[in-house]
């Protein structure tokens, strides 16, 4: 009998997993952020260096930050990346937006004028940082991603633009080196060693959006609000804020039901002497699995609510 009782537990909790795993997804687009982290990884894969996801750098001319989706840093130079997701015919307007004609011909501000715009923020940033780089060393590209995507001649003949042929064709020209439609505007001369180190610390300890990583590989951008569920778990979880925790993962109780059915929650502390900003202290929280998340996302004026058992780790900006 209790065979037939473990082994009923066990394809319940095997079936429970697959009929409602979607559902713990509430309606949330990932597209957008899924589309930069791919690019980053490809970047670096290629060329070596550290890509930067999701900085919000300060403009002093606004008073606002500005987004900017991603920055490869390599000894050579520094690119700024605008990464659009487009997966339909895109045409420019009478007013020089792009419209992309697939979905409900939606119309955008021309990325060529965005990553120009967050270049100069981005090297205005940095002079006040006390890091003046080279003139022409940080560039600006934009990035259309989707094998689908089509651009018209208008928009290809843009030599910041990358469609979507060349970025699936795109090799390294050699080691540590761009193809030549990266590196046109690009001195030939490596950085200095003091430069880029310096460069790289600036940009790890820069503001940045919080980041969630769901599951099936989904990625969200945004803020990270706060925890809401049981009050015993909220006061467990109080402690759990930005200024003490850069990182937390969740641990999932066994697939056989028979443990504990409370979450784990790994939070590793944040160390503020650290490049990472992340130190070897870690501690574990235990709370229930109906724990939720709330999250603003990027480019979304709706609060979402995710389960904490749909996300696998969650890294909070400082």
């Amino acid at each position: 009998m209790w065979l037939e009782i473990l082994c009923g537990l066990v394809f319940y909790n095997f079936f429970r997993q697959i009929i409602n795993g979607e559902d713990d997804f509430p309606d949330i687009d990932t597209s957008d952020s899924d589309a930069s982290f791919a690019v980053a990884a490809r970047l670096e894969k290629l060329y070596g260096g550290k890509a930067f996801v999701g900085l919000r750098i300060p403009d002093a001319d606004t008073g606002t930050r500005q987004h900017i989706d991603v920055v490869l840093v390599t000894k050579r130079e520094a690119m700024v990346v605008a990464v659009r997701n487009f997966s339909g015919l895109v045409a420019i307007d009478g007013g020089g937006n792009w419209v992309d004609k697939k979905h409900k011909s939606q119309t955008h501000l021309n990325p060529v004028i965005e990553v120009s715009r967050q270049v100069a923020v981005l090297e205005s940033y940095l002079e006040q940082r006390g890091l003046l780089l080279p003139k022409g060393h940080v560039i600006g590209r934009v990035i259309l991603p989707d094998s689908i995507c089509r651009s018209a001649s208008s928009i290809y003949s843009h030599p910041e633009v990358i469609s979507s042929h060349e970025w699936k064709e795109l090799k390294p020209e050699s080691r540590g080196g761009f193809s030549n439609w990266i590196k046109r505007a690009v001195g030939k001369n490596d950085m200095q060693d003091g430069f880029y180190q310096k460069l790289h610390f600036i940009l790890s300890t820069s503001p940045m959006w919080d980041r969630l990583e769901l599951k099936s590989n989904r990625n969200i951008l945004g803020e990270f609000l706060k925890f809401k569920g049981y009050q015993h778990d909220m006061q467990a979880l109080k402690n759990v804020k930005r200024s003490k925790v850069g990182r937390f993962i969740v641990q999932k109780p066994s697939i056989l039901g028979l443990g504990s059915s409370r979450l784990q929650l790994l939070c590793i502390q944040r160390d503020y002497q650290s490049e990472d900003a992340l130190s070897d202290e870690c501690k574990e929280i235990a709370v229930e699995p109906s724990t939720e998340v709330l999250f603003q996302p990027l480019n979304s004026n709706k609060l979402k609510k995710l389960k904490l058992s749909s996300i696998v780790r969650a890294t909070l900006s400082g």
